[in-house]
Parts: structure tokens; C-alpha cells; sequence
């Protein structure tokens, strides 16, 4: 599948608020039934009151949800931390939630603990479900924004080519990372450059 066909992950359906909200890159802890947190970046249709989110069928995640229905969301600047978070299975320090049977992330901006209401097959057919999620409560984590920068942006897009790298191809995920190296020389700090790392190992180990 090219980029240019593939549907973007979390379409929004317009008819409802809700799914009107932007689409915001976060981090999802999920527990299971042997009681192992999982981490996983996820793009969320962030809400004031209700998040949707479009895991993939046959993930961790997923599974988690449909057995327990419960889930902490993050939001991080870390970008180190969503990198590996999309690519890998990272064990950050953790704490349990206070409303769900849940882990919350110590080291990140801020957070939302969530019940599932609804997982139901996506719309558009690829193999993913719609879950929505209602607010239970929320935190500030012990770290502050940093506010934007390139590098980490750059960082975090690497990642999520990385993860489509079976559709994309090879040679348009390493073009890409080239382009977007580019940004990560000019205006990374220490976790920045780590994060591209990371991502360049990720390919270059299944390449």
C-alpha cells in the first residue's frame, strides 16, 4: 500500500463531536490478564469528556482493552519515550492509576484515565476497531512542556513510517528518514537524537 492510498489513522467520522476533536499522538498503558503493563503509541481523537482511538486487531492493546475496558492515556514530549512506545516495549516508571485498574506513567506532561464504552469493527474496514472511551479522571505528571521542536517532530513521524514499513517499502521509509535526519541535526537535544536512533536501528535491522 503506498502512502498516498492509505487512510489516515483515526479518519474522524464528522458527525460526531467527538471524532471532530484533533488527533493527538499519545502514549496508551493498557494492563492484561497476567497483570504486564503494556505500552503503545496511539493517535487519540482528544475530547473533553470522551477519547477514540483505532488499535489494530491482534495487538496487546486491544486485547488489554477487551479484557479489562480500562486504560491511561498520556501526553509526553519524551519523544524517546513514544518511539519506543510504537517500535518496542518499554518499561517506564509507573504508578497505579486512582479511578482504573490501570498504570500511570511517572515522567510525562500530564494524563487521562479512561473507561471503554464501545469497540466496534472501523468503519473505513481496515483491520482495527473504534474504541471510545469516557474520562474517569486526569493528572499533571512531574513533567512540564517543553513546547515544539522540529527535531522531536521529526522524531516522531520517523517512528510511525518505521511502523508501516511492510506497506511503505524500504526504500521510501530510508528516503524519508534521510529527509527528516536533516531536521533532527539541526535542532535535536540528547532524547531526539536517541529516538532517531532508535528508529534507524529499527529499519536497519529488519531491511
Amino acid at each position: 500500500m503506498s502512502i498516498d492510498k492509505a487512510p489516515p489513522s483515526g479518519a474522524a467520522d464528522k458527525s460526531n463531536p467527538s471524532e471532530r476533536a484533533p488527533l493527538i499522538e499519545t502514549v496508551v498503558t493498557t494492563t492484561g490478564s497476567d497483570s504486564v503493563v503494556n505500552c503503545a503509541a496511539m493517535g487519540v481523537r482528544w475530547g473533553e469528556q470522551e477519547l477514540v482511538f483505532w488499535p489494530f486487531d491482534g495487538t496487546r492493546t486491544l486485547r488489554n482493552l477487551r479484557h479489562r475496558g480500562e486504560a491511561v492515556v498520556h501526553l509526553t514530549d519524551d519523544v524517546l519515550l513514544f518511539v519506543q512506545s510504537a517500535l518496542g516495549h518499554p518499561q517506564p516508571a509507573t504508578r497505579p492509576a486512582s479511578r482504573v485498574a490501570g498504570a500511570v506513567i511517572e515522567a510525562v506532561n500530564s494524563w487521562r484515565e479512561v473507561i471503554v464504552t464501545e469497540i466496534a469493527p472501523d468503519p473505513s474496514g481496515l483491520s482495527r476497531s473504534r474504541v471510545r472511551a469516557r474520562v474517569v479522571a486526569s493528572g499533571a505528571g512531574t513533567q512540564a512542556p517543553l513546547g515544539l521542536c522540529r527535531a522531536r517532530h521529526a522524531a516522531l513521524e520517523a517512528s510511525i513510517l518505521a511502523s508501516r514499513l511492510r506497506w511503505l517499502g524500504a526504500d521510501h521509509v530510508v528516503a524519508e528518514l534521510d529527509r527528516l535526519q536533516e531536521l533532527v541535526d539541526k535542532t535535536a537535544g540528547p532524547r531526539e537524537r536517541a529516538a532517531m536512533d532508535y528508529v534507524r536501528r529499527y529499519v536497519s535491522e529488519r531491511t
